[in-house]
């Protein structure tokens, strides 16, 4: 495909509007490609198709208009990432290039692109090249439009809308479509059930290791939740718990636990599951400012155990929302207000807005219409997204056992990619 040399024309009225001569029409370019030197510059394009490639050479960047986005590529970013057979090894997907040797001033001696694909030839004589389309994917300026996990933000009206299904037992351990529909399940709500499963602790660990290895913890591998205190916790009473994450005092909080209630011989004990992502978009759509707070200001929140031979005490530190730089995707909430620890990260003119912020965030958590309430019975099994959904209990009475275990994210993910969905 043959490139022509186009010059770039500057409309003085529409300020921020530039057009460039292409076969008669107006390539129009969108505002957030405005901040080019104002000096003329030499545009090149392939020749007209749907979707038209145009680029232009800075002293320091590329600067690529294609499929309506405005990419830019740092020269060293464009040497990096070639996946040529002498830079990346195709059968391992890993990086053969020393980093460290590019030079930093490098500059591509041509470039040239056609249909699909852009061409960089090096000072070197090396040539890479690029499909326009991965380059859009994986640009900056393409990955602040998309999401890392897409997902369905729900109260209870939404989820029992959805009528969201459980899978049956011997379709979740037997069959690749039980277990894609279940994790399909787990990604969109942060929150799955397996029904019709034995009620026996082995039964339970046979459902967990189907997704993942179990993350063995200071709880042990499987554990068994009852109210006699025989840890420091309060989870192992017979005593209501508010809205909470686990682990939050771990470096990494476990990313998914599952629940099955073995047997209970009395009332009560419902447990209550509260989108945390779903209240804390509230809070970044009506209170932007409160969000950016609690998405900042790191905590620590700490465990400590001194219980027969449990010795324990754990720290891990974060802030409450965590979310990614580059597309402000919220990816975890560390929420769990017995576990906080003092908060001495904070600077004393900052401590009255983070409360604030932290109320703010609460009473989205605490509204009624947001709550989904679920009874735990022999035989059902409740996976929930530790990192996204808030689980707590109402109180009980009798004898009640809550056989479960916590599971490493990595591993959900990684199956869940297996099976050709997006995490």
């Amino acid at each position: 495909m043959w490139c022509r040399r186009l010059t770039c024309i500057v409309n003085p009225v529409k300020k921020g509007l530039q057009t460039c001569l292409l076969t008669g029409q107006f390539l129009r370019l969108p505002s957030r490609c405005k901040n080019v030197s104002p000096a003329v510059h030499h545009w090149f394009s392939t020749a007209t198709q749907v979707n038209t490639c145009s680029w232009i050479l800075h002293k320091d960047h590329l600067e690529v208009l294609y499929s309506g986005t405005c990419m830019r590529f740092d020269y060293v970013w464009l040497r990096d990432h070639c996946r040529s057979a002498s830079c990346y090894n195709a059968k391992t997907n890993q990086r053969s290039l020393d980093t460290a040797s590019v030079e930093l001033d490098i500059k591509p001696a041509q470039v040239r692109a056609d249909d699909t694909t852009l061409y960089l030839t090096w000072p070197d004589g090396h040539m890479t090249r690029y499909g326009l389309q991965w380059l859009t994917q994986n640009s900056y300026e393409g990955q602040k439009q998309q999401l890392v996990q897409p997902r369905i933000l729900w109260n209870e009206k939404i989820y029992k809308e959805a009528n969201v299904s459980s899978v049956n037992f011997l379709d979740f351990l037997e069959t690749n479509e039980g277990l894609r529909e279940f994790l399909q399940n787990f990604l969109l709500y942060g929150i799955a059930f397996v029904d019709n499963v034995p009620a026996t602790r082995e039964d339970t660990e046979r459902v967990a290791k189907r997704i993942s290895h179990i993350r063995e913890t200071i709880y042990g591998k499987m554990w068994d939740l009852t109210s006699d205190f025989s840890r420091g916790d309060t989870a192992y009473t017979k005593l209501a718990l508010d809205r909470h994450t686990d682990t939050t005092y771990f470096q990494e909080p476990c990313g998914m636990q599952l629940f099955h209630c073995l047997r209970h011989e009395g009332t009560g004990g419902r447990t209550l599951v509260v989108d945390g992502f779903y209240a804390a978009d509230q809070v970044r759509q009506h209170h932007p400012e409160d969000f950016e707070l609690l998405s900042n200001v790191p905590l620590k929140h700490e465990y400590i155990e001194n219980v027969s031979a449990s010795q324990n005490h754990m720290v891990g530190i974060g802030p409450v929302l965590n979310v990614y730089p580059w597309n402000k995707e919220l990816y975890m909430i560390r929420y769990n207000n017995y576990d906080r620890s003092v908060i001495n990260t904070v600077p004393y003119n900052v401590v009255r807005s983070w409360y604030s912020a932290h109320r703010i965030l609460t009473n989205e958590l605490r509204r009624p219409e947001n709550e989904l309430w679920v009874k735990l019975k022999p035989g059902k099994v409740m996976f929930v997204d530790n990192w996204r959904v808030l689980h707590g209990r109402e109180s009980f009475t009798g004898y009640r056992q809550i056989c479960g275990c916590y599971l490493s994210r990595d591993d959900v993910l990684n199956t869940s990619r297996l099976l050709g969905l997006k995490a």
